[in-house]
């Protein structure tokens, strides 16, 4: 479906779960793919956090290929919160949230090919919580808000989007019953959900679509609970 021949994808976090999806994808349609992640890769091997990381990463990318057409930021930081973590924790995952993605657009903005495109990986997250997930929901509304800013100063020249993946089971398991049947689509979300989206995104069928956030989550953010639907009942005890 996709033809990605000669052109150069940059995945961070790519070697394992959504981000290791999407880098498959990119390859079989034929993308040269540069991946950093912390876990060994056939490409770079880096902490996203760092400065000096990001910017030798950059050097070896624009060294070995002079370009780049697609700029994916999925690398996920950590998840902690207010009772337990710590200054450290949330800059940290503010970083590889929110700063990473925004310092390797801009070492890659003279690079960029014109038709680029970025596409960030938020959440679901970035508009509805659970308890004790303060630095990765603040990370990923943080994209999410990243994502139409870059947009709007890249125009012209590289489309951004970002996409918000619901519950994705990166170990692809069979859920039924409950957790199934929660989403209105009746199933978990796979990686290749959310890989698709990427490549039709970066690719010219969504020319016309930029600044916007993509929600696949199964429709979880539009289904409405209350107390006593389908058979929730709201326990405070617990």
């Amino acid at each position: 479906m996709f033809d990605f021949t000669g052109k150069v994808a940059v995945v961070t976090g790519g070697a394992r779960g959504i981000g290791r999806c999407i880098s498959e994808r990119f390859a079989e349609a034929g993308a040269s793919v540069c991946v950093i992640d912390l876990l060994q890769n056939d490409y770079f091997v880096g902490d996203i956090a760092d400065r000096e990381t990001l910017e030798r990463f950059a050097e070896k990318v624009i060294s070995d290929y002079g370009r780049v057409d697609y700029l994916i930021n999925n690398a996920a930081p950590k998840m902690c919160g207010i009772t337990e973590g710590s200054y450290e924790d949330f800059e940290h995952a503010l970083k590889v949230g929110v700063t990473a993605p925004f310092y390797l657009s801009k070492l890659f903005m003279p690079y960029f090919v014109k038709g680029g495109s970025i596409v960030n990986i938020s959440s679901s997250r970035d508009r509805m919580s659970q308890p004790e997930t303060e630095s990765y929901t603040a990370a990923k509304g943080g994209i999410s808000a990243l994502t139409h800013a870059l947009a709007v100063s890249l125009c012209g020249k590289v489309r951004v989007n970002s996409v918000s993946p619901g519950w994705i089971d990166t170990a692809y398991r069979m859920h039924e019953g409950a957790d199934a049947v929660q989403q209105p689509v009746g199933r978990v979300g796979v990686p290749a959900d959310i890989s698709n989206m990427v490549l039709y995104l970066c690719s010219d069928m969504a020319g016309f679509i930029t600044g916007e956030n993509i929600c696949i989550d199964g429709g979880m953010t539009r289904q409405m609970i209350y107390h006593g639907d389908f058979g929730w009942i709201l326990d405070k005890n617990k």
